[in-house]
């Protein structure tokens, strides 16, 4: 499913998942920089209080970006509001949600935007604004 702007309704929603990878996890920190030893080393992450390596934020929220992509081919991401809920763990099976909640004008939208796990428990919420193209 895709929309561009003139097609889009305020009520539309879409939606991507995947399940998170010890490799996911691997080159994100290598893409990233990010080497916190909570996301790479086993032996670190089993004396937190998770027990266990966790996904990088950027990562989990980075999914809300494939759903915005896959929706809205040729947009813009124009601002992402986030906040982090909950920890992420390898093998976690994430559903990145984005539902409209405005036309702004100009092609511009405002998206309602979340990840849940496979328990439902909200894992990132925010709010995003994507400039659509206006027509096909």
């Amino acid at each position: 499913m895709s929309f561009v702007y003139s097609e889009l309704k305020v009520g539309d929603s879409n939606n991507f998942q995947k399940t998170i990878t010890v490799a996911d996890i691997t080159l994100f920190a290598a893409i990233s920089g990010d080497f916190n030893p909570m996301h790479v080393s086993a032996q670190f992450a089993k004396k937190t209080q998770y027990k266990q390596r966790i996904a990088h934020g950027a990562l989990t929220s980075g999914l809300i970006s494939a759903v915005i992509a896959n929706t809205f081919p040729a947009s813009i991401y124009i601002s992402q509001y986030v906040e982090y809920l909950a920890p992420v763990f390898i093998d976690d099976t994430i559903t990145a949600i984005i539902v409209c909640k405005e036309k702004l004008g100009k092609g511009r939208v405002r998206l309602q935007t979340k990840c849940i796990n496979q328990n439902d428990v909200l894992v990132v919420d925010g709010e995003a604004i994507v400039r659509l193209a206006r027509d096909r």
